[in-house]
């Protein structure tokens, strides 16, 4: 099963569901606000494919970090995960975690390349 992860009021995020249902790809919505996100999964996800592809700095999330909390998110050290923990829609959605592997924002061709089709 493919996890999707984001927020549910995401246009994006609405789009990559309906994506998957379209394929007959069984997921789940797994959303920051409803369910939360542990700094430990971001962490993984920020060692896999950087904190340049992960965090999303055109919303008003990352404006509205305080200027310490962007600093450690520069530096792409350990506490970034803590600061993304806290602040999950600071995260570019959609994540889609296929279980080895998990991309990063829409992207129906490297999803059909992972399942498959």
């Amino acid at each position: 099963m493919v996890t999707i992860y984001g927020i549910k009021n995401c246009e994006t995020v609405r789009k990559t569901l309906k994506w998957f249902e379209a394929k007959g790809i069984e997921n789940k919505l797994h959303d920051f606000r409803a369910d939360g996100i542990d700094a430990k999964t971001i962490k993984g996800w920020l060692d896999e494919v950087g904190g340049k592809v992960l965090i999303n700095k055109r919303g008003p999330s990352y404006r509205n970090l305080s200027d310490d909390d962007k600093a450690i998110l520069e530096q792409g050290c350990a506490a970034a995960s803590e600061v993304l923990a806290a602040n999950p829609t600071v995260i570019k959605r959609p994540v889609v975690d296929f279980g080895s592997t998990r991309t990063v924002a829409y992207d129906e061709e490297r999803w059909s390349d992972l399942a498959g089709l």
